[in-house]
């Protein structure tokens, strides 16, 4: 989603009926490196963190929510303290789903 809402469609289509095929593990890895190759924009990324934050915005602390607005508001791809901030709460919350995420994947490993 970070890199392309479109691609990020199209792998959802490819899962929705949740049966999986060999043809669409190949289409699926396709989309991963064609994704892979386009840098995220703001746009793209906000979109994603926005979606990120869903998981956490009935739990989060007053605070939280301050500094998530505030970092939105002020997101950069140079310095992106976003993505931190979500992976600290993806542990804190311990959001199963988001603890795989690619999204948030290499903040998770630090």
């Amino acid at each position: 989603m970070a890199h392309s809402q479109q691609i990020y469609n199209e792998i959802r289509k490819l899962a929705s009926k949740n049966e999986w095929s060999e043809e669409k593990d190949r289409r699926y890895q396709a989309l991963l490196d064609k994704a892979a190759e386009i840098k995220p924009t703001v746009k793209t990324l906000t979109t994603a963190y926005q979606h990120v934050w869903g998981y956490f915005k009935r739990s989060a602390t007053l605070d939280e929510k301050m500094f998530y607005l505030h970092e939105l508001e002020a997101l950069s791809l140079e310095k992106d303290t976003m993505g931190p901030f979500l992976a600290n709460l993806t542990v804190k919350y311990q959001v199963q789903y988001l603890l795989h995420s690619r999204l948030l994947i290499s903040y998770l490993e630090q």
